[in-house]
């Protein structure tokens, strides 16, 4: 299991499943620090689905963005959760079946069940974390 220090070093694409294209949403704010940052951010939504947030395609599932990103040779480093508790296994098992790095569930987010199917697959997990402050408070 990789730090979280160790996971943002090794990290250079992120999708970020929940995503919204409303600015003062913490996902869409996230998103755009991440891009700021110098990570490739990678948009799940179903709802907003072919539209671009912050000049990135969106996908309708994570199986979709990490075929598209395949088709340029790249790879989900880390899926970055903005969904509710309960609604983390299905992600948990997508990110499974991507190959993804992480599982990583955005700051009051906990899901066991998910955090033990994402482990058991090899993936590193980051529960109850917001990754943007964990970046900064990194390269501060």
């Amino acid at each position: 299991m990789r730090s979280i220090a160790q996971i943002l070093r090794d990290s250079k694409t992120i999708a970020i499943v929940g995503m919204s294209d409303k600015p003062e949403r913490a996902s869409n704010e996230v998103g755009a620090y991440l891009q700021q940052a110098g990570y490739r951010i990678v948009p799940v939504n179903p709802a907003c689905a072919g539209q671009t947030i912050h000049g990135e395609q969106v996908y309708a599932t994570l199986q979709e963005a990490a075929d598209a990103l395949a088709a340029d040779g790249q790879r989900i480093d880390i899926v970055d959760c903005f969904r509710k508790s309960e609604d983390i296994p299905p992600i948990a098992r997508d990110a499974i079946a991507v190959r993804a790095g992480c599982l990583w569930m955005q700051l009051e987010i906990e899901n066991q069940q998910a955090a033990d199917l994402a482990r058991a697959a090899g993936l590193d997990v980051v529960m109850n974390h917001c990754i943007k402050i964990e970046h900064r408070s990194l390269n501060a």
